[in-house]
């Protein structure tokens, strides 16, 4: 059966392209699980948990018993104590009953639950199991924080804190390690139940270890999925290239690199643009898998924009970081920072939060500048003359410079230098987003943007136009960024470069001008 990339559901090695996690399914084994550690595998959504989970229970199944269950349905457990005792009892029994257990292992474990007492007679319950088995026996739950708003959740994590302290005083006997998979750390439950019941601040859960391996691709990890894609089709891809093009756009987040490699084998290699595989598997093919995932829609996506809903505090801080260019410390006790973190959209760079990717940034200024384009003039004038901006199918991007440059000073020249310093860069990204549309990609080089200059890089069609946008204040007009641009454009080999200027100085001198730097062409806007 021919192997395909997954983006849905758990990843089979048998049946899918996939990064070979069987080094982190050892480490889990060795770090965690043979020193029987309770833990949470908290991850961002789609990131592999459940693919983990899959791989990590297969592997125990020769030394272990194995009760892998998943709140994923299960709202009617937590409407009771019992019915959550209930529940349990039919899902372990069914997981028993897989792996073959004793008929009268089974038998036992289905004598009825006493209704009075649901919680310990189930601790009772799994205290026998546990001596009759055997075996160590390992409780897996996937999507465990699904009900974690709910006091008989709670109770549930109480029971296995309580059962896991008897073991260690030896007075009891339970699980040998106990894995919970969800986004949310179980053990920092105040961001989920409501905040503002300090009562609920700490989680039964504290008895749990820190789970510090990283889900994360890296380049090589991606190297070697496609190196097992090429010996399949022999596309005569540059693996090396591709594999750094993937990391560099998802920075190794799991579905993202798998969607964008779907997207490449399934939808850009085979169409009228990139007719071979050779050529679906080249730069301008991934760039196209980019544009599409950045135009679909998917679950991932879906997540982000309720979120950024559901914390508008949240939303302003990635704002603030995008078109500001504020360097907030990396401090994952800041609340915001944990949340971002959490839900995968934040990351620490160098001591700084930054956006975990560039797909999730681009993604961020697209739902952004959405939100203010239903009110811009800037927005609906670009979009109006969009077809001249284009010419033989390529961006001209002297023209684009020059009209925003007219744009700007009709509609916004009046406006004070606080709006100015808080919205340029905005006004610039909104003015291009809808002549690029469709058609070509940008984002924003994260190792230059700060509260004064940002740069942003243009895929049109195979080409790529870099424009720095300056933030003047002062005396600094005379120190003009030609030299960074320069060295921005060395890097990428490149002889043209723009700078867009937003300079305060009360006799500046706006307009447009083509200069020479060390042999390269700046076309320099001033506004």
């Amino acid at each position: 059966m021919k192997k395909r990339f997954c983006t849905t559901g758990t990843c089979i090695p048998e049946k899918n392209y996939m990064v070979d996690i069987s080094g982190r399914i050892d480490r889990i084994i060795s770090e965690y699980i043979e020193n029987g550690q309770y833990f949470t595998i908290n991850r961002a959504r789609q990131y592999g948990k459940t693919t983990t989970l899959y791989l990590l229970e297969k592997r125990l199944r020769e030394n272990y018993i194995v009760l892998s269950l998943s709140f994923e349905s299960a709202d009617e457990y937590f409407q009771s104590l019992s019915s959550l005792a209930e529940g349990l009892m039919l899902d372990i029994g069914d997981c028993l009953k897989e792996q073959n257990a004793d008929e009268k292992i089974v038998e036992e474990w289905y004598q009825p639950i006493l209704e009075k007492f649901p919680l310990r007679s189930l601790g009772a319950k799994i205290s026998s199991l546990c001596k009759a088995c055997g075996q160590p026996v390992i409780l897996m739950i996937d999507e465990v924080d699904k009900s974690s708003d709910n006091q008989i959740f709670l109770s549930f994590l109480g029971l296995l804190r309580e059962k896991y302290l008897r073991m260690q005083q030896g007075k009891d006997q339970t699980f040998q390690s106990v894995v919970l998979a969800g986004v949310y750390d179980i053990k920092t439950l105040k961001v989920k139940i409501h905040p503002e019941e300090e009562s609920k601040y700490n989680s039964p859960w504290n008895i749990a270890v820190d789970f510090d391996i990283s889900m994360d691709f890296s380049i090589q990890d991606i190297r070697a999925m496609l190196l097992e894609y090429e010996s399949d089709f022999k596309t005569g891809m540059d693996i090396e290239q591709v594999s750094e093009f993937l990391y560099n756009y998802t920075s190794g987040y799991p579905y993202l690199v798998s969607r964008l490699c779907q997207l490449v084998d399934e939808r850009v290699s085979g169409s009228e643009l990139f007719p071979t595989k050779k050529e679906g598997w080249s730069k301008d093919g991934l760039l196209t898998a980019v544009k599409m995932l950045l135009g679909e829609k998917n679950t991932l996506f879906d997540d982000m924009v309720k979120k950024l809903s559901d914390y508008p505090k949240l939303k302003e801080m990635l704002q603030s970081i995008l078109f500001g260019g504020v360097s907030f410390p990396f401090k994952i006790e800041n609340p915001l920072v944990n949340l971002g973190v959490t839900f995968g959209f934040l990351k620490d760079r160098n001591g700084l939060t930054a956006v975990s990717n560039r797909i999730f940034e681009t993604q961020l200024y697209d739902l952004f500048l959405a939100e203010m384009a239903i009110n811009s003039e800037l927005y609906k004038d670009a979009g109006i003359e969009r077809n001249r901006f284009i010419v033989s199918g390529m961006l001209q991007m002297d023209l684009v410079m020059e009209k925003f440059c007219e744009h700007y000073e009709e509609i916004y020249a009046e406006n004070d230098q606080k709006f100015i310093e808080e919205n340029g860069r905005k006004l610039f990204l909104l003015y291009l987003k809808p002549i690029i549309n469709g058609t070509g990609n940008y984002y924003i080089e994260a190792r230059t943007r700060d509260s004064r200059r940002t740069d942003v890089i243009v895929d049109y069609k195979g080409k790529r136009f870099i424009i720095e946008l300056k933030i003047w204040r002062g005396n600094e007009y005379n120190t003009r960024g030609e030299q960074q641009l320069f060295e921005y454009l060395e890097f990428y080999k490149m002889e043209k470069g723009y700078l867009l200027s937003f300079n305060f100085n009360k006799s500046k001198k706006t307009g447009i001008r083509e200069i020479s730097y060390e042999g390269k062409r700046i076309l320099e806007v001033v506004v």
